[in-house]
């Protein structure tokens, strides 16, 4: 029964490094152009090009295109969602 618990706790340590990790890699690259797929279900992916603007403890924002036109969009995500392949991001 102890044997068990450790895993548990010990997969849960795994997790919460893997986030940090996703975390800090996603830092790193605050102010790059990355490109974004983001899977909505049911067979629906978006895909557009943005730039990494801000990052916070549980979540990045991303900025999709240009402030001069009115095309601007906020959009969020949370680090699981890249650590679960939700969402995936190549660098420009």
């Amino acid at each position: 029964m102890i044997c068990k618990m450790w895993i548990g706790v010990s997969n849960m340590v795994m997790r919460q490094a893997d986030i940090n990790r996703v975390r800090i890699a996603v830092n790193n690259h605050l102010g790059n152009k990355v490109i974004i797929k983001a899977n909505k279900g049911r067979h629906k992916v978006d895909i557009a090009e943005g730039i990494i603007m801000e990052t916070y403890p549980c979540i990045f924002i991303v900025q999709i295109g240009n402030k001069s036109d009115d095309t601007m969009r906020i959009l969020s995500f949370s680090y699981t969602d890249v650590l679960t392949k939700a969402v995936t991001m190549t660098l420009c």
